[in-house]
C-alpha cells in the first residue's frame, strides 16, 4: 500500500531497489516496460523494526512448510488480469456467477481513483467510469474494460475494491476470448504454493503461504487474518491489487496489498503483525495479501452485492 507508484518508480530508478506496493495515486503513471523475469524485485515486505518485541527474522508461528506431496503447480498465466492506472487487478467471478452476470474487477481499496478510504469507511454502489486494460495469457493487452460503479471497497478489516463492469462475462469472452478468474470460497492454508500475478508490471511472483497475521496494522488501518508470503515474493510498487493464485487450483485466494519496506513499526509503508495477545512483530522484507474467501457470501444472484446475507462478514457502511 505505501508509496504512490510515481514515487516508487523514482526510487527504483535512483536506487535500483524495490519499493512497497502501489498506493492509489490518482495520477496515472507512464506505462512501464514489462520485466521478463518472474523473479521478484525487492519488496514492500514487512521489515523488522528495531523496536519490535519479536524477531523480524523469525517465521510466523502459524507458518507451515509446503508439503512434499503437494500437487504439481499449474501454469499460472496473465489471462484475466488487468492493469489499472496505478495498480494491478483481475477480472473475477464468484463460484455461483453466470455468464450473463455483469462482470467484476477486483483490486485493492487503496487503489480507488478517489483515494484511500479512511479507517472504518466502506464504499458501496458508487458510480465509476474507470477503465482497465485486459490482458491475455502472454500478458498482451487485448482490450479495455469499463466500470459502471464501485460495487464495494474498503480498507477496514481487508483491503479490497470490487468494480462492477458495463459488460457481462459472456460479452468479454466473446470479444476477447478471456474468461474470469474464480474466487475460491474456502480459506487457504499455510504451505500453499501461490503466484502473485501483476497486470501492471506483467510480472509474476512465486512463493508459498508462510502463515497468517491475526491482525496486520499499518498507520490508521488494521486488517484481519492477513496472508503472509514466504520471502520469495518480493513484490514492488504497482503490484497492489494483484490476484494471489493457488497454483494447484488456479483460483484466487487473496489480493496482494502491502509489505514493510523500512523496518518501521506499524507505520505507513511499514505494517506490523499484532498477535491475539497483543504481541507486535515486524518482519522486514516480507509481503502480505488479504484473503478473499469471504467475498462470495456477500453477493447474491446476478452478482448483486448483499451485505445482509447470511455468512457475509465484510464490513458494512
Amino acid at each position: 500500500m505505501n508509496k504512490p507508484l510515481l514515487a516508487a518508480l523514482a526510487t527504483l530508478a535512483v536506487t535500483g531497489i524495490g519499493v512497497a506496493p502501489a498506493a492509489a495515486s490518482s495520477a496515472a503513471p507512464a506505462s512501464p516496460a514489462a520485466p521478463a523475469s518472474s523473479a521478484a524485485p525487492a519488496s514492500s515486505a514487512a521489515p523488522a523494526s528495531s523496536a519490535a518485541p519479536a524477531s523480524s527474522a523469525a517465521p510466523a508461528s502459524s507458518a507451515a512448510p509446503a508439503s512434499s506431496a503437494a500437487p504439481a503447480a499449474r501454469a499460472v498465466s496473465f489471462a484475466g488480469t488487468v492493469a489499472l492506472s496505478n495498480c494491478s487487478g483481475s477480472l473475477v467471478r464468484l463460484p455461483a456467477s453466470e455468464d450473463d452476470d455483469p462482470a467484476l474487477v477486483m483490486s485493492n481499496g487503496h487503489c480507488l481513483e478517489t483515494g484511500f478510504p479512511a479507517a472504518g469507511e466502506v464504499v458501496v454502489d458508487q458510480p465509476s467510469s474507470r477503465s482497465f486494460g485486459l490482458l491475455n495469457a502472454s500478458g498482451t493487452r487485448v482490450g479495455t474494460l469499463r466500470a459502471g460503479k464501485i460495487a464495494y471497497a474498503t480498507m477496514t478489516d481487508t483491503d479490497v475494491s470490487l468494480y462492477q463492469l458495463t459488460s457481462t462475462y459472456a460479452q468479454i469472452r466473446g470479444s476477447y476470448g478471456i474468461s474470469p478468474l474464480t474466487l475460491d470460497d474456502t480459506r487457504p492454508t499455510a504451505g500453499t504454493a501461490i503466484t502473485v500475478v501483476s497486470g501492471y508490471w506483467k510480472r509474476t511472483y512465486a512463493c508459498d503461504v508462510d502463515g497468517f497475521a491475526y491482525r496486520l496494522k499499518e498507520g490508521e488501518w488494521t486488517w484481519k487474518d492477513s496472508v503472509r508470503y514466504t520471502s520469495a515474493c518480493q513484490t514492488i510498487g504497482g503490484t497492489s491489487g494483484s490476484p494471489v493464485v493457488d497454483n494447484a487450483t488456479g483460483e484466487v485466494v487473496a489480493v496482494n496489498n502491502t509489505g514493510n519496506e523500512d523496518g518501521g513499526r506499524c507505520t505507513d509503508n511499514n505494517p506490523c503483525e499484532v498477535a491475539e495477545d497483543g504481541t507486535v512483530t515486524v518482519r522486514e522484507g516480507i509481503n502480505y495479501g488479504q484473503q478473499t474467501y469471504q467475498i462470495p457470501a456477500c453477493f447474491a444472484l446476478d452478482n448483486k452485492l448483499d451485505l445482509s446475507r447470511s455468512g457475509c462478514v465484510l464490513p458494512k457502511p
